[in-house]
Order: C-alpha cells, then sequence, then structure tokens
C-alpha cells in the first residue's frame, strides 16, 4: 500500500515562513508528477503548485516569486519552500503522487498539514 505523509505545517506571523514535507512511502515503477494543492473553508480545492518528474515546475499566480517546489527523487520526497506568508494563505495543505504501475497511472493523496497565517 502506497502512504503519501505531509509534514511542516503550522502557524506563522505573516511575512513568514514554512517548508513542506512530502513523503511517498513506496514506488511501484516510477513516481511521476508530485503537486501540493490547498482547500481553505468555504472554497474548493487549488492546485498550487507541481513539479514533474525531470524537475519541470508549475506555479498557481498568487504564489508565484513566493513559494517554491522541488523534490528528492533518491528520497521519494517533495517540498514546498513557502516565504513571505500572507493570511490567504492559510489552508490545508495537501501532496498529490502520481505513481506508475505495470497497469496504468494511479493518483494518491495525503492527509494534509494546516497552514495558518495570523498574527
Amino acid at each position: 500500500q502506497v502512504q503519501v505523509t505531509e509534514s511542516g505545517g503550522g502557524l506563522v506571523q505573516p511575512g513568514g515562513s514554512l517548508r513542506l514535507t512530502c513523503a511517498v512511502s513506496r514506488v511501484f515503477r516510477s513516481l511521476n508528477s508530485m503537486g501540493w494543492y490547498r482547500e481553505a473553508p468555504g472554497k474548493q480545492r487549488e492546485l498550487v503548485a507541481d513539479i514533474s518528474s525531470s524537475g519541470s515546475t508549475n506555479y498557481r499566480d498568487s504564489v508565484k516569486g513566493r513559494f517554491t517546489i522541488s523534490r528528492d527523487n533518491a528520497k521519494n520526497t517533495a517540498y514546498l519552500q513557502m516565504d513571505s506568508l500572507e493570511p490567504e494563505d492559510t489552508a490545508v495543505y495537501l501532496c498529490l503522487a502520481k505513481i506508475g504501475s505495470p497497469t496504468g497511472q494511479y493518483n494518491y493523496w495525503g492527509q494534509g498539514t494546516q497552514v495558518t497565517v495570523s498574527s
């Protein structure tokens, strides 16, 4: 069974930083793209950033220049460095790992980690 585990959330003041980690327990054939999403109360889940297996990245406009996604393929781990945090960034952050197997590609979600930006 594949487990996706996020960590690194917490309470931070506006302008502060946090680093989120997403660890994947096992990979059948390949760990393809990994992405960070967020859910704020009363809002739909939205993509924050994703990164392909080759390292190509994609960010939503509101976090460009403030957030950086990266990955360590040897550790099956992705990171989200979040700087200059704003109250609007408050949400549960979830990691999505797309894993290839002999029968196709499957999506695995973590349980999420809470990020609260408040003074």
